[in-house]
């Protein structure tokens, strides 16, 4: 019996985005904090990959890796925020079935790449502190291409994963998602079929690239944190450090978020908690990201400052 429902239910062709459920006062006041946000997200990461792609004194490994960071930043806030502004403005708020399939691959792509080059990052600069004279062999120009290659490799592989999972359930006709845009927990949640094994897969793959990422993440910092304590100057100690700061604060704003939504066995029973967490990873540290290494970093401030000067 329940394969026949499924043979008769399995043909959703669209999904309906339930959103915030909020009035239709507060859904054009969520239009404009959400379209300003995606504004300041769009020009700040465009900035950045413009001013490094720029300016010579730029081209470095570092650097390298954030104007990549940047570029992920910038697509995957594009693969949710388009749409959910469309649907501010729309009684509809519907998305196809190949649509919704697509803007969960494409974001757990750059999600999950992101990750892992955070991880590089952290690599990067453990190479640079802890072997200064053995970096630029460490970081060549090919190690850096080859290691952003892995980490779009390992994002795409868990988003074929993820992906094929996902949409190989059953949805019976229901075709509400509680969510602003697809993603695994919201559509678990309408299956009906038996996901235990979707939520098994989803929690174990957001363990071992969560685990893994933090592993190389905390192992380089707890060298880099050695190396800088054996530095005699205060001075010395606290200029070597703030090489990490802007990092430090990207890797705990990506990673606590990713953690509360995907790395815990209770995540998808949230909905509200959900979209509150997805709300922080889909707009609030795309947008954060370029600020961060923006104002706390003074070699990206001082390009800033020389492209100005040459006008």
């Amino acid at each position: 019996m329940k394969n026949e429902l499924n043979r008769n239910y399995s043909e959703v062709t669209e999904f309906i985005l339930l959103g915030f459920g909020t009035p239709p006062k507060l859904q054009i006041l969520l239009f404009l904090v959400f379209l300003l946000i995606y504004t300041v997200t769009v020009v700040g990461n465009i900035s950045m990959i413009i001013v490094i792609k720029m300016d010579s004194r730029l081209q470095m490994p570092m650097y390298f890796f954030l104007r990549n960071l940047s570029y992920l930043d910038l697509c995957y806030s594009t693969v949710i925020t388009p749409k959910t502004l469309a649907n501010f403005l729309s009684s509809e708020k519907k998305i196809s079935y190949n649509g919704c399939a697509a803007q969960f691959f494409f974001f757990a792509l750059f999600v999950t790449t992101e990750g892992f080059l955070l991880a590089v990052m952290a690599f990067d600069r453990f190479s640079a502190i802890c072997s200064p004279l053995l970096y630029p062999v460490h970081m060549s120009q090919k190690v850096c291409a080859q290691l952003v290659t892995g980490s779009y490799i390992c994002g795409g592989i868990n988003s074929i994963v993820q992906t094929g999972f996902t949409f190989s359930l059953h949805f019976c006709g229901e075709n509400r998602l509680d969510h602003f845009f697809c993603d695994v927990p919201a559509l678990i949640k309408i299956s009906c079929d038996d996901t235990f094994v979707n939520e098994i897969v989803l929690f174990f793959l957001s363990a071992l690239i969560i685990i893994t990422t933090t592993t190389v993440i905390l192992v380089s910092y707890a060298y880099i944190l050695s190396t800088i304590l054996k530095i005699p100057s205060t001075h010395g100690r606290g200029k070597t450090f703030s090489t990490c700061g802007s990092h430090i604060a990207v890797v705990s704003l990506f990673y606590g978020t990713v953690f509360l939504m995907y790395a815990q066995p209770g995540a998808i029973t949230s909905p509200e908690q959900n979209k509150i967490v997805a709300v922080l990873y889909t707009l609030i540290i795309p947008m954060l990201n370029p600020l961060i290494y923006s104002l706390r970093n003074r070699d990206v401030k001082d390009a800033v400052k020389r492209i100005l000067d040459r006008k």
